[in-house]
């Protein structure tokens, strides 16, 4: 199978290159072929590798705060070479601010520091073959977990206040927990309520109090997808899903990945409306 081909490339005045270089083997470590075109490079000389090396993707690293500028200028000058089928990726010190412009512009991602070499490695092998993976963006908020110390004295405001109309009540022995379930628009409260002192969701409101316990995603393809993420060292707290609410698969995401946030995937049972 042929190696994809990437090319590095420092544009505009920075003088650092120890990131980029960091990347590079990171890369190679994937197995891909990489050419760095070392500091100081123009958006003419960038483009004009990238054709010459026939390469892949383009990598674009700035640390000098010239990313607004230049790399839109990379864009154009493929444009002029009839290039611009040439996939272009950036990173480097990028406020957030400035990503919608990029993406804009025509960059196809931007990995801003701290991002890990492996989820870089793994989205261009997507980028260059999308069948070389079947994990497909989350699709919607399944639902929103909340916990309560009593489902029964927390119904009166969901139903009569908000006005929502509750749908059922479960209890998941494994879990030890009662589930009811509130649906507003394409998505679901879950009032969650303790049924035991070991319960997790006890155990949270011991600690935390009364409140949102956990954000839940729809998703496919469940088991491939924690493989995907444990390849990508996102920490989790589950390796392999385990059955939930409405006999759907489910699996939890620690929150020291995603900012304190404790997200759950769900993959629902087949012919089930989660």
């Amino acid at each position: 199978m042929k190696k994809i081909r990437v090319l590095i490339a420092k544009p505009g005045l920075d003088g650092h290159d120890r990131g980029a270089l960091v990347i590079a083997q990171a890369l190679r470590d994937h197995g891909m072929e990489v050419i760095y075109t070392g500091l100081r490079q123009t958006p003419v000389q960038i483009a004009q590798a990238a054709v010459q090396e026939d390469v892949d993707v383009i990598g674009l690293s700035s640390l000098s705060g010239a990313h607004r500028s230049l790399f839109p200028k990379v864009i154009d000058e493929l444009k002029k070479r009839n290039a611009s089928d040439i996939p272009v990726v950036g990173g480097g010190v990028i406020p957030s601010e400035d990503i919608p412009f990029l993406l804009e512009k025509g960059i196809n991602q931007i990995f801003t520091s701290g991002s890990s070499t492996d989820v870089l490695a793994n989205y261009i092998k997507q980028l260059i073959d999308p069948n070389s993976s079947t994990i497909n963006k989350p699709t919607k908020i399944a639902h929103i977990g909340i916990a309560v110390n009593s489902i029964d004295q927390a119904i009166p405001f969901y139903s009569n206040t908000l006005g929502l109309d509750l749908e059922g009540v479960e209890t998941i022995e494994s879990e030890q927990v009662k589930v009811a379930f509130l649906k507003i628009g394409e998505t679901r409260f879950e009032l969650l309520e303790a049924l035991s002192a070991s319960s997790v969701i006890q155990t949270f409101i011991d600690k935390k109090g009364e409140g949102i316990h956990h954000i839940a995603l729809e998703v496919d393809n469940i088991n491939a997808r924690l493989q995907q993420y444990k390849s990508d060292g996102i920490k989790l707290i589950h390796e392999q899903a385990k059955t939930g609410a409405h006999n759907s698969e489910i699996a939890f995401i620690h929150p020291k990945a995603a900012n304190g946030v404790l997200f759950e995937l769900c993959q629902p049972a087949e012919g089930s409306e989660e």
